[in-house]
């Protein structure tokens, strides 16, 4: 019997993953990072799985994972296997993938379409890049200043 491709599901349990994905080889593994690539045992597919922790500042005790799943072609496990094609997250992840998300699924992501926190990254690097040039500048005077609160929040 042949199963679904994981492709095909719109929200993956994360349970479904951890009965049919298993490792291949592990490509880099670091304190606070993970790369691998995973076989779909059903399937036969690969992906590059990419796994991180992120260690909440505030809380000093709150630690969380995060894991994505990059489906890939048979040449490009090759080519991380034997040509050290490179892979990191997010530069080579140009493709849909699938992230891990609340109450233990999997949904899919497609990286050429902005999310609101892609939005939101480019507004404040945006803003730093304006708040930057106006330290060069040195001017700060309430004309330079307010110049500035007009290019940073433009009430057109």
């Amino acid at each position: 019997m042949h199963e679904t491709s994981l492709q095909d599901i719109g929200k993956v349990p994360a349970e479904l993953l951890a009965e049919r994905l298993e490792p291949v080889r592990e490509l880099t593994k670091t304190e606070l990072e993970l790369y691998e690539i995973v076989k779909d045992r059903a399937t036969g597919e690969h992906y590059l799985h990419y796994a991180y922790v992120h260690r909440n500042v505030a809380d000093m005790s709150a630690e969380e994972s995060f894991h994505h799943l990059l489906p890939l072609s048979s040449d490009s496990v090759l080519g991380l296997l034997f040509n050290d094609d490179p892979y990191a997250y997010p530069e080579y992840w140009r493709s849909p993938f699938l992230r891990n998300g609340p109450e233990g699924y999997y949904v899919w992501f497609d990286p050429g379409q902005p999310s609101e926190e892609a939005l939101a990254e480019l507004e404040g690097q945006r803003i730093r890049e304006k708040m930057e040039q106006f330290k060069r500048n040195g001017a700060f005077d309430e004309a330079s200043v307010r110049k500035l609160l007009e290019e940073l929040d433009p009430r057109e």
